[in-house]
């Protein structure tokens, strides 16, 4: 059977998963690999929740008698380990752009990596149907941003087609649109070349990625460098360090659609699984035992952010987790490291781990994720990790892109300058303007809450690792304290409704608090210890109705990042199953002090 293998490349939200749904739909039957729900490939939770794709996946589809096998890989660069992994599977690529938005930050990094590895490009401008649409504005400027990368003469040699993803339609002239996905195949078979290798050679695979099964445990992905393996054949696994050890293969499969097919035999140029290897690491290589032959290791890039994770310790520890202890969360976490290539975790103490991603997405899509496992721990403020080049400190730098109200723009302009960021580039656009800046990826905490209340919530971002380079100085990213409770029990209205001029609230009446817990925002610089547990004392003239009608500020809802984005090193968030909590590392107000 002939294979081409190509991956999906797309900033967030440009239609990628929807693209592939469409896909799908041209060339599955209904009850065969076919899921008829929206966004099959975004089968995980969080991604359905947030809307991104987090996790690299790989199905394929059958058109005239190939099979080609599609990776959607995730748009975020903080899960570009996901990226580099799976990009060495392929020989080319979808580049999928917004016929309105044009490239993106995202689709940059991702682009950058596949450019740099020879895989040749195909630009799929998508909502070709937008009101906003500017197809050949866009084309142009993916042109400029491939040359700016590096791309050889052949891959700016690129094919165009023009899609509106959602009707399943994709077309190269937009003069005459057509009303299927043929083009698109076609265009897929023409200019994506054949995976090559020997198939009568010994077998060779690089793993890839790994997944597990409650009945077949550990199994391997990745594709077929050389030859063939069947059900009950032994490998090799021939380890990072050089050592191997001897397996058999319990079971092969081959993907159509979202299922997996259990086949006989694999063959080279296919993306395959294998279980009952369970000694096999990403980056290793099975093969045959008769000429174990190591592919080159998997680089990937070194994380830039990291935190630190501890069992919980405040007052309210053990009461919503099913997994609490140290030894659960080291577990846990050395479990997770085995998948997530671009994850570091040191043991600093007994009960404290350094966690470290790259950036703070990559790292709060972890902690939701053990949290919605059952798992209870308190985590620091995140923290860069510096590096020593020549003697001379340097940090990572994002490169930053806003698309805001032209209002707003002077004074986004100025509270990014403040933190360190460097103006690259200001696009006016009819009543919005696209600012580009370069910027400490710390001067980012906390700035996105900010960002929204300065647009009043029509601002856009988005921000992409850019390297390393010399450390900033000083960056002040928060001016306010926090509103900390100094008393223990249940908070009442009466007690937040006369402390409301000191500041904004993250607690409603009858929450829970305890002596430490950050409970609000300070309008001002510095803590404020409140006590938020004291009710009005009824007298014999007042009823204990006469003040129903308090008229208290809504609480400031903060997620999982908001609260990572938030906390200053003093301080700590709490992470149960049910809960997110802010609170101060030493609780005792006098020892504070």
């Amino acid at each position: 059977m002939e294979y081409r293998n190509i991956a999906i490349i797309a900033h967030i939200d440009h239609g990628k998963t929807t693209l592939v749904d469409a896909l799908f739909r041209a060339t599955l039957d209904p009850g065969r690999g076919r899921h008829t729900e929206e966004r099959a490939m975004d089968s995980n939770v969080l991604e359905r929740e947030r809307g991104i794709t987090i996790l690299a996946k790989n199905t394929a589809v059958e058109y005239e008698g190939v099979k080609v096998n599609i990776v959607d890989t995730p748009g975020h660069a903080d899960f570009g380990g996901e990226v580099e992994r799976v990009l060495g599977m392929v020989d080319g690529c979808l580049l999928l752009v917004d016929a309105a938005e044009g490239p993106m930050p995202q689709t940059r990094f991702v682009l950058g990596k596949a450019l740099a590895l020879g895989l040749k490009p195909i630009v799929v401008v998508n909502k070709i149907d937008r009101a906003d649409a500017r197809p050949d504005e866009v084309v142009d400027l993916t042109f400029d941003l491939m040359a700016d990368l590096g791309a050889t003469d052949e891959q700016l040699d690129f094919p165009v087609l023009y899609a509106v993803a959602r009707d399943g339609r994709a077309f190269s002239d937009p003069g005459s649109p057509r009303d299927d996905m043929t083009e698109l195949f076609e265009t897929v078979l023409e200019h994506i070349p054949a995976p090559g290798g020997e198939p009568d050679a010994p077998f060779q695979m690089l793993v890839t990625t790994l997944d597990y099964s409650e009945y077949l445990g550990r199994i391997v992905i990745g594709r077929v460098e050389r030859g063939r393996v069947g059900r009950g054949e032994a490998v090799a696994v021939i380890h990072k360090d050089g050592s191997q050890s001897r397996s058999r293969v319990a079971q092969a499969f081959t993907h159509l659609g979202m299922e997996r097919l259990d086949v006989e035999e694999v063959s080279v140029g296919d993306i395959v699984a294998l279980a009952g290897l369970p000694e096999a690491e990403i980056g290793e290589t099975v093969a045959s035992p008769e000429l174990p032959e190591a592919l080159p290791v998997l680089t990937v890039d070194e994380p830039t952010v990291s935190v630190t994770l501890q069992p919980n310790t405040s007052p309210f520890a053990g009461k919503e987790g099913r997994f609490v202890t140290s030894r659960q969360i080291r577990e846990r976490l050395l479990r997770e490291v085995e998948t997530n290539v671009s994850l570091r975790v040191t043991e600093l103490r007994p009960d404290e781990f350094e966690v470290a991603g790259r950036g703070e997405l990559h790292l709060s899509v972890l902690l939701e994720t053990m949290r919605r496992e059952g798992y209870e721990m308190q985590v620091g403020s995140p923290q860069v990790i510096v590096r020593e080049e020549g003697g001379k400190k340097s940090e990572p730098y994002e490169r930053l892109v806003l698309d805001v109200p032209e209002e707003h723009a002077s004074g986004v302009i100025g509270v990014l300058t403040s933190r360190r960021g460097q103006l690259t580039e200001m696009e006016p656009k009819s009543a919005r303007t696209r600012i580009e800046f370069r910027i400490p990826a710390r001067s980012l905490f906390g700035f996105r809450t900010q960002f929204l209340t300065m647009t009043q919530g029509e601002g856009i971002m988005s921000h992409v690792f850019d390297g390393y380079g010399p450390w900033a100085g000083e960056v002040k990213t928060r001016g306010t304290g926090s509103l900390v409770a100094s008393e223990a029990g249940s908070a009442f209205a009466y007690s937040i409704w006369k402390l409301q001029d000191r500041g904004e609230f993250f607690i409603t009446p009858a929450t829970p608090v305890y002596v430490g817990m950050v409970v609000g925002e300070n309008s001002r610089e510095g803590d404020l210890n409140v006590n938020v547990c004291k009710n009005k004392k009824l007298t014999n003239v007042r009823s204990a109705g006469a003040d129903d009608a308090l008229n208290l500020t809504p609480p400031r809802k903060m997620t999982l990042e908001d609260a990572l984005e938030y906390i200053r090193d003093d301080e700590l968030v709490e992470i149960t199953p049910e809960s997110i909590r802010l609170r101060k590392k030493i609780l005792s107000p006098s020892f504070r002090k």
